[in-house]
């Protein structure tokens, strides 16, 4: 029996001017399970997060959700069934944790004690501290301002969770928490995830499958450890090489 494909991307290309991010990239990414994108500044992992939430529009080729085209008719609807996390968190300065958390549901009309139930139920998700939901961004440490992030992107209940280097900004310790709690979310929640990364060893913590691109290009598809152990060409084989080297042992 085959994975279900929550998302699959079809001979899809994106050029900005002259550069091509994406080249023909074709994909199929599993419901339910988390898929790392990873690769050199550049590769065009960003682009194709942002190319799946329709945030940026492909020259040509096809991404579709369920088997549903996204394009400008669908993409109103597929976005709620999305969350999205940047990198820095992306929070709005002049809203408290809450009100960062809660916009999308208030803007929507979810009931306010539907909305305070799911908040209970996040903050003990992520462990975040409950008292320090009305407090502002700036009032918060790095990690904090990422579990509001993540708290966001979940609020809805999304059945897919898009993430763009969502630990890329914090320092090594809080990192390495948050790489053991998000891992038990994902257990937890058993939601789609496509994260983006340019760290091996994240990929390998978190993937259940690993895209390793290069130039616009997919380079090679697999486990963590395939790629580690069975590089398909000398460009996958001197990534993981220069990422031993960086990172010594924890890539064996």
């Amino acid at each position: 029996m085959t994975d279900r494909m929550a998302i699959a991307l079809d001979n899809v290309t994106v050029r900005f001017g002259a550069l091509t991010a994406l080249d023909g990239v074709t994909l199929e990414i599993a419901q339910g399970r988390t898929t790392v994108l990873i690769g050199p500044s550049g590769c065009g992992k960003s682009t194709l997060l942002k190319t799946i939430l329709h945030l940026v529009t492909p020259e040509s080729g096809v991404v579709t959700i369920d088997g549903a085209v996204m394009d400008a008719r669908a993409v109103n609807v597929m976005r709620r069934r999305m969350g999205y996390v940047i990198q820095d968190g992306g929070l709005f300065p002049h809203l408290t944790a809450r009100g960062n958390v809660t916009l999308m549901a208030s803007y929507l009309g979810v009931a306010d004690a539907d909305q305070a139930a799911r908040i209970e139920t996040l903050t003990a998700l992520s462990h975040f501290p409950a008292d320090a939901m009305d407090r502002f961004p700036a009032e918060l440490s790095g990690g904090q301002r990422q579990r509001v992030s993540l708290m966001r992107a979940l609020m809805l209940d999304p059945e897919i969770l898009l993430m763009d280097e969502p630990l890329g900004a914090l320092d090594p310790m809080i990192r390495f928490e948050m790489q053991n709690e998000l891992k038990e979310i994902f257990r937890t929640l058993s939601k789609t995830v496509v994260l983006v990364t340019h760290d091996m060893a994240e990929a390998m913590h978190f993937g259940d499958t690993v895209v390793l691109m290069n130039e616009g290009h997919i380079e090679q598809v697999g486990t963590g450890e395939s790629l580690v152990r069975h590089p398909r060409n000398d460009f996958v084989a001197r990534f993981i090489r220069s990422q031993r080297r960086e990172f010594g042992e924890t890539i064996r």
